[in-house]
């Protein structure tokens, strides 16, 4: 499986994934330009939640990878008609007018996602594109469904995603290139059929999350496979994961009375011990009050000699803190990921 460090290293391996643009939208919304198609270095930076000037340096340290995937540096005449096509970027906002601008399509945007390094979103991003990557190398042969065997209605979304992003839009963007009284209302009308084009992709995908077996989930990757679980779900396949590594009398207790804990156990050498899931979205943090809360009830209320904090994401420093001063075993996504995959936390050998 293709690691993270990989990706940052590999121009060939982030090449080989950039197509799959959706999965930006995946972690968080990205706000494109009236155009429909870029963005500037600033709404970059804003999507990543890092400044513009981080943005600019790995600017300068990859230009030339990045304008193979359509970043662009817009000066003179294409600066003006550009700003003018895009309201929102009109120089009137400006005590001076601009000299340059730079502007990046999805597909550069993505490219930036695996080249830069200190980013939580931009992590994130790499995460959902390494378990697309584990699940397109693992899922086995006979189990892929078959052009024959899809569905008429899939078959028909498809046909028309592929018109539209291979025939429909290029043919606007000729247009848009060669007219001048009409460019605006051709934007317009792209725009439009882009949008289309996305949810018909979005369509796709959703049809195959949600007639693709159950039981077949945790071949994907390991963490795609727990985000695409229900909360309850999330709770039974910790339970399971704490069966194998030797505890018994596992229980996962109902919504009403759990006294604050999802799962109560016996460790393999006797121990109590009792768990709380939270199957969160990957970019959000567990606070320290949710942390507090746990603390009460797994050492007042249950007296446990072992208390895990489970989460499909990661903790914010605080709640790092208080759950080391209290004894709190937190098992974030990192950990998570790897607890799952097979290896043992160190606190159940």
């Amino acid at each position: 499986m293709i690691n993270d460090s990989a990706l940052l290293e590999s121009r060939s391996l982030r090449d080989s994934v950039l197509d799959r643009t959706d999965v930006l939208d995946r972690v968080k919304a990205l706000s494109l330009l009236p155009d429909g198609m870029h963005v500037t270095t600033a709404m970059v930076a804003a999507y990543f939640e890092v400044t513009v000037e981080v943005v600019r340096q790995l600017t300068k340290r990859h230009r030339e990878e990045l304008q193979a995937n359509g970043m662009a540096v817009l000066r003179g005449a294409d600066l003006r008609q550009f700003e003018s096509d895009n309201v929102s970027l009109s120089t009137d906002s400006y005590p001076q007018a601009r000299r340059s601008l730079t502007i990046y399509p999805r597909r550069a945007v993505l490219n930036v996602a695996m080249l830069l390094r200190d980013s939580d979103v931009a992590r994130q991003v790499r995460t959902y594109l390494l378990d697309m990557e584990y699940l397109a190398r693992t899922q086995p042969v006979e189990n892929s469904p078959q052009p024959d065997a899809a569905s008429l209605d899939d078959r028909i979304d498809q046909r028309i995603t592929h018109i539209l992003g291979k025939t429909v839009v290029p043919m606007f963007n000729a247009l848009i290139e060669t007219s001048g009284e009409h460019r605006r209302e051709l934007i317009a009308l792209r725009t439009g059929v882009q949008h289309i084009e996305r949810r018909l992709q979005q369509h796709q995908a959703r049809l195959r999350r949600l007639e693709s077996p159950r039981e077949d989930r945790p071949l994907a990757g390991v963490m795609a496979a727990m985000d695409a679980m229900s909360g309850r779900e999330f709770e039974h396949h910790i339970a399971t994961l704490l069966r194998r590594d030797g505890c018994t009398d596992v229980v996962v207790l109902g919504r009403h009375g759990d006294r604050g804990v999802d799962i109560t156990a016996l460790t393999s050498d006797g121990r109590r011990l009792v768990a709380q899931c939270k199957r969160f979205a990957p970019h959000l943090r567990i606070t320290s009050p949710e942390v507090q809360k746990f603390v009460g009830s797994a050492k007042v209320l249950h007296a446990s000699d072992v208390a895990l904090f489970v989460a499909t994401c990661r903790f914010t420093p605080d709640a790092l803190s208080i759950a080391e001063q209290a004894g709190i075993t937190v098992v974030h996504r990192g950990l998570l990921e790897k607890w799952a995959a097979g290896d043992m936390l160190r606190v159940l050998k």
